[in-house]
């Protein structure tokens, strides 16, 4: 069991990140999965962030600072990095300390959640003293935060880089105004379908907010009510002709796998509305007023019958600030993405790519994709190789390839029993999105 501090929340608290380093931090056992003679420390930021920091007894002198995916929902708690310490637990192994924050508060909020990290590289090289290198791992959305980190923090105040690599892990890459798109449409598409979020006798609201500002509504009640419609959570041969249809209709128009088809659902609503009420003050960055829906058993129905809704520029204005990257980027930056991710989707990438590509900063972006069905964990020594070519890639000014990093892994994947799974000819189309119609 590890060591607990006891300690006041202040996850509402905003300070600045120029703060001193954190109120408390003491020694605390490692997790069971890292290598042994490791150490560990935990505590908490000014900003309320609990954080850990892993140190192995073979440190190579390099930290790699994590940003977490989510958003999260839940308060944070001293313990939540572990979890991802423990699933990225080959950083150690390989050699690298390791450190994490859960971020201030719960929720949405990209540009927050990357002042925290940067909060935290500050108290790690504080503890540690400052590594030979430090590069930024952002995993899911936590690949949104690692990236604005990357545009906002790599240079301080001196003109000195403070970050020399990036790697960007099944990332939710197309920035707020575009990742979300595909959820404001299952949201309403849902609805058409099974008219219970919300349910006819419930408060009716505008299905961009998610939920009302008061509202409340558990995972747990919202996943019964998708399976009541879809009988998604059913063996297929128990579901009713009802829910066969409404859940046939709903995955040919939305393009969400069915086995996370709850999931999506639940950030289109519990996320939109953390969303919607803390971070975009009430304003709505969502339009489908002119998108034509395809692919049901009755699209000109559907299409008369959905909710309909025009985004508020304001509502763009601030997604956009919080959470769109720039394609500005200063720092080699390798990625690594699932082909068929179920929950970020590969397009993503496609995105990110003609962004940095604008800007004129190809040079500094690989990009890797693998033959996996996952997103939030994939092969070990997949890991291992890309933090690897990150550092030759700084060490030796040599560009890696989708090639030479599968190579590096076919290395070092009887070490941990697992295959390399890398499709070095593999490149996704770009991002689908309904038609507007004029």
């Amino acid at each position: 069991m590890f060591r607990r501090l006891v300690l006041l929340a202040a996850a509402a608290c905003t300070f600045s990140v120029f703060a001193t380093p954190s109120w408390a931090q003491e020694a605390t056992q490692c997790p069971a999965k890292l290598p042994a003679d490791t150490d560990c420390y935990s505590g908490q930021d000014r900003n309320g962030a609990f954080y850990w920091i892993a140190r192995p007894k073979n440190w190579n002198g390099i930290l790699v600072l994590h940003a977490h995916g989510g958003p999260r929902l839940s308060r944070p708690k001293i313990d939540d990095p572990v979890e991802d310490l423990e699933r990225f637990a080959v950083t150690v192994s390989e050699g690298y300390a390791w450190a994490g924050s859960s971020y201030r508060r719960e929720g949405y909020g990209v540009r927050m959640a990357a002042e925290d990290t940067e909060n935290l590289r500050r108290i790690t090289w504080d503890k540690l003293g400052r590594p030979r290198l430090t590069i930024l791992h952002g995993q899911s959305w936590g690949g949104n935060v690692a990236a604005k980190a990357a545009e906002l923090y790599s240079i301080d105040g001196a003109g000195d880089r403070v970050y020399n690599g990036v790697v960007l892990t099944s990332g939710v890459l197309a920035g707020g105004t575009r990742a979300y798109d595909v959820r404001a449409d299952l949201r309403v598409v849902y609805q058409y379908y099974c008219h219970n979020n919300p349910k006819p006798d419930e408060e009716q609201y505008p299905l961009w907010q998610g939920l009302p500002q008061d509202a409340k509504l558990s995972r747990k009640e919202l996943d019964a009510r998708v399976n009541d419609c879809t009988g998604v959570d059913l063996p297929a041969d128990q579901r009713s002709t009802e829910q066969k249809q409404n859940l046939a209709n709903i995955l040919a128009v939305v393009p969400v796998p069915e086995r996370t088809l709850a999931a999506h659902l639940a950030w289109a609503t519990l996320t939109f509305k953390d969303m919607i009420w803390r971070r975009l003050e009430g304003h709505n960055p969502f339009d489908n007023q002119t998108t034509h829906y395809t692919g049901s058993s009755d699209d000109d129905a559907l299409n008369k019958g959905v909710e309909r809704f025009t985004a508020d520029p304001e509502g763009v204005r601030l997604l956009a600030y919080d959470s769109d990257l720039t394609g500005q980027i200063v720092l080699p930056t390798l990625t690594m993405h699932a082909k068929d991710d179920p929950t970020a989707p590969v397009e993503f990438e496609t995105v990110y790519r003609d962004m940095v590509a604008k800007a004129g900063n190809s040079d500094l972006l690989v990009q890797t994709f693998t033959d996996e069905h996952e997103h939030s964990k994939l092969s070990t020594p997949q890991y291992a190789a890309i933090f690897q070519s990150m550092v030759d890639w700084i060490d030796k000014r040599a560009k890696p390839t989708p090639v030479s990093i599968d190579a590096i892994c076919q290395q070092k994947a009887p070490a941990y029993g697992e295959p390399c799974r890398f499709d070095t000819a593999f490149y996704p189309e770009p991002l689908k999105s309904h038609e507007k119609t004029p």
